[in-house]
């Protein structure tokens, strides 16, 4: 690696630590300012509000990569172009090509930190994020959960007016199993229990009822063990699930949650689609970066940047969009979920024709 490499990696991260910095410094300065009220009227801790700012910073950072990653390409190859730099390495017989390794190369070191803090630190910070503001925010009442529906097999469908995790105990359970839109069999009780010892729930009053050419076939009992595809941690979960776990564990439940025929495992598929498309963003994105600031114009860099800012919201807005779309049954979701990638890399080829040669 020659030395204008060292000098254009080291430029490039240097600014994009100083524009991540500043960008999620002036965002959590904001936050707190809004919800400073609401610290002082719950009595939240001073140590539970830098966790969850800390926190909060890890999550801005994963949101804020394509606009950090874009403005800082922009400045930098700005820079070099308003004093001729550029100019004078091509005409010295280096390639834009060859222009492009070092801003590539630091672009993939952001890449792959972002790959690594999407797959095994984010999902921990999204997790206390979202503890901080149910226990301190939202102030809602987690004791218990009502009306819980989980799907928990092909055929089987799972009801619980309320379950109580402290006791791990819920009320006015039934299990239904219903095939090509007809009532096979259901199981009701007064009370399910989870036995700790034996990893399976029983059941307290229950009423099974079978439905068979033959007829109707109904029995009672006390006590009931059962098998089930859940557990106490099935229930009370937050909305965002999917965006809590690592990589790992995003995995796992996946099969859990196929085995089930769950009807809400496309969500963590896309999650998991998109934890694996993010990290090219930074490359794709330094790549037109380059391209579009290669060039000397008058005005100085200013122009430059703020195409910048609007491109990388264009990226953002985009990817929203798409993720939505696929989350909303979208044919081919993981075609959706790499939809900005696609679009902006031919964007990004075709620029590269415009580049000065």
């Amino acid at each position: 690696m020659k030395l204008l490499d060292k000098l254009i990696i080291k430029d490039f991260l240097k600014t994009y630590f100083f524009v991540v910095v500043m960008l999620i410094l002036i965002v959590l300065v904001l936050d707190f300012t809004e919800k400073n009220d609401t610290y002082i009227r719950n009595n939240v801790p001073t140590g539970e509000i830098l966790r969850y700012m800390g926190n909060y910073g890890l999550y801005l950072n994963n949101l804020l990569t394509p606009i950090t990653v874009f403005i800082s390409v922009i400045f930098i190859t700005s820079k070099m172009a308003g004093r001729t730099e550029i100019i004078a390495i091509l005409s010295s017989g280096v390639s834009f090509p060859r222009l492009l390794r070092p801003f590539i190369f630091a672009a993939m070191m952001i890449g792959g930190v972002s790959f690594l803090l999407n797959g095994w630190v984010l999902p921990v910070a999204t997790a206390g994020v979202t503890e901080f503001r149910v226990s301190y925010l939202d102030k809602k009442n987690t004791s218990s959960e009502t009306n819980q529906h989980i799907k928990v097999g092909a055929d089987s469908y799972a009801y619980l007016s309320r379950f109580y995790k402290t006791g791990n105990t819920g009320y006015s359970f039934t299990l239904e199993t219903i095939r090509d839109g007809e009532l096979i069999a259901k199981l009701s009780s007064d009370r399910i229990e989870w036995d700790t010892a034996k990893n399976a729930w029983t059941l307290r009053n229950w009423r099974l009822r079978e439905l068979n050419e033959r007829g109707e076939i109904y029995t009672v009992g006390e006590r009931k063990d059962t098998t089930l595809s859940i557990t106490p941690n099935d229930f009370d979960l937050p909305d965002n699930h999917h965006e809590t776990l690592k990589l790992p564990e995003l995995g796992r439940q996946i099969r859990v949650l196929e085995e089930r025929g769950a009807d809400n495992v496309a969500f963590y598929k896309i999650e998991r689609y998109v934890r694996f498309m993010s990290p090219f963003a930074a490359i794709i994105l330094t790549f037109i970066g380059v391209i579009m600031s290669a060039r000397k114009t008058r005005g100085g860099s200013g122009f430059q940047i703020a195409m910048g800012f609007l491109l990388a919201f264009v990226y953002i807005l985009l990817f929203i969009l798409s993720r939505t779309f696929a989350e909303n049954g979208a044919t081919y979701p993981i075609l959706s979920v790499w939809l900005p990638n696609i679009v902006f890399a031919l964007t990004g080829l075709v620029l590269y024709k415009t580049v000065p040669r």
